[in-house]
C-alpha cells in the first residue's frame, strides 16, 4: 500500500469548507495535514486535530505537505498557485483557473518547467446529469447531436455582499458558471468554430454580469449555454437534440446540497438524482406516437476527481483534468467576453 498523498488546503471558506476538505478526507490515498487560515477556531470546529497554519506562505514552507490545493477567490489564483509550484508542491487550482488566458498559460509553463503537476477543480465533469449525457452521446443514443443546450439557473434577487459579486477580474456569472459549462462542452463536443456571448446586470444593484447566453457554432451542431439568477421557475438542466432522438433532464446534481448540509462520504446513497430523464424516439406524425423512455440518472461522483490526481501523482496516469484543459476554457472565456463587448461573434483557431 503507497503511502498517503500529504495535501495542505488554502483557506477556509465556502469551497474549502464544503468542497475540498470533505472530499479530500474521504479520498483514500490522500490525507489532509495542514489547512492556512487567519481563523484557526472556525477550521477546528470541523478538523480539531488538523494543524492550522496563519498564512499561505507558511503553508508551503512545511516539508510534510505534496499537494496544496487553493479554493480561493479568483483574483489569488496565479499568485498562489505560482508560490506553491515555486515551493515544490503540486497543486489543485478551483476554477476559473486564474483570471486570464495569459496568467494561465504562464502556470502552465511553469508547472512543466518545475515537474510539478497542475490540475484545476472542474468537478462538474462529475455531475450525475452530466456523466448521463455524456454516456448517452457516446454511445450515440441519440443519433448525431445537432443541438444541445446547457442551463444554470438559479433564483438569488438579492446581490450578496461576497467577491464574486465586486467589479473585479474573474467576477461575475459567465467567470463562474460559464466556466463550468464551457469545460462541460469542450469535454463533450471540442473545441467550436466561432462563439456569441449576451451579458447582463439584472438584479437591482448589480455590478457584474449575473446573466449569460452563450452560443458555440460547429458544423452540424449548435451548443446553447446559459445561466440566471432571477430564475425561479428553472426549464430543463440539459435539452438534447440528436437525429435519432431527444433527451430532457430537469434538476441539479444533487452533490452540492450534500455537502452543504454536512454529508460525509462515503455513503451509499451519495450523488444518486431520482429525478431521472426522458428520451424521446421519433415524433407524432400520422397517429403514430414517439416512444418516450426513462433515462436512470447515473450516480455522481466528486470523488472520482481526487482519485484521479491520486493516481496522476503516485501512478503516472493523466490528471482527471490538466492545466492545458482549464487554458482552453480561459480562452474561450475570454473569446465570450470580447463577443460582449463587440456585439460580434468571435470566431475561434
Amino acid at each position: 500500500m503507497k503511502e498517503s498523498i500529504r495535501v495542505g488546503l488554502v483557506g477556509y471558506g465556502m469551497a474549502g469548507k464544503r468542497f475540498h476538505a470533505p472530499l479530500i478526507s474521504a479520498q483514500e490515498g490522500l490525507s489532509l495535514v495542514a489547512v492556512a487560515s487567519r481563523d484557526a477556531d472556525k477550521v477546528h470546529v470541523d478538523w480539531p486535530s488538523v494543524p492550522v497554519e496563519p498564512t499561505p506562505q507558511a503553508l508551503f514552507a512545511r516539508d510534510d505537505i505534496d499537494l496544496v490545493v487553493i479554493p480561493t477567490p479568483n483574483a489569488t489564483h496565479y499568485p498562489l498557485v505560482s508560490e506553491a509550484l515555486a515551493a515544490g508542491k503540486h497543486v489543485v487550482v478551483d476554477k476559473p483557473f486564474t483570471v486570464t488566458a495569459d496568467e494561465a498559460r504562464q502556470l502552465c509553463e511553469q508547472a512543466a518547467d518545475a515537474k510539478r503537476l497542475l490540475s484545476v477543480f472542474h468537478n462538474r465533469r462529475w455531475d450525475a446529469d452530466f456523466l448521463t449525457v455524456r454516456q448517452l452521446i457516446d454511445t450515440r443514443s441519440l443519433g448525431r447531436i445537432v443541438h444541445f443546450e446547457s442551463h444554470f439557473d438559479r433564483y438569488r434577487p438579492e446581490v450578496a455582499q461576497r467577491w464574486r459579486e465586486d467589479p473585479a477580474p474573474g467576477a461575475g456569472a459567465w467567470f463562474d458558471l460559464g466556466s463550468h459549462l464551457l469545460d462541460q462542452s469542450l469535454v463533450l463536443f471540442g473545441m467550436p468554430d466561432a462563439i456569441s456571448l449576451d451579458l447582463a446586470c439584472q438584479r437591482e444593484g448589480a455590478k457584474v454580469d449575473d446573466y449569460f447566453h452563450a452560443v458555440l457554432r460547429y458544423q452540424e451542431c449548435r451548443v446553447i449555454l446559459h445561466g440566471g439568477t432571477l430564475v425561479s421557475v428553472p426549464g430543463p438542466r440539459f435539452t438534447v437534440h440528436g437525429t435519432r432522438a431527444s433527451y430532457v433532464k430537469h434538476g441539479l446534481d444533487p452533490q452540492e446540497d450534500m455537502l452543504k448540509r454536512g454529508d460525509r462520504l462515503p455513503s451509499p446513497y451519495w450523488g444518486e438524482d431520482w429525478r431521472h430523464g426522458m428520451m424521446t424516439v421519433g415524433q407524432v406524425r400520422e397517429g403514430i406516437q414517439p416512444e418516450l423512455h426513462e433515462v436512470a440518472t447515473l450516480p455522481g461522483d466528486y470523488l472520482a476527481y481526487y482519485a484521479g490526481v491520486r493516481d496522476a501523482i503516485q501512478n503516472g496516469v493523466p490528471l482527471p483534468v490538466t492545466a492545458e484543459d482549464a487554458l482552453t476554457v480561459m480562452r474561450m472565456l475570454e473569446a465570450g467576453i470580447r463577443s460582449a463587448e463587440s456585439g460580434q461573434v468571435v470566431t475561434l483557431s
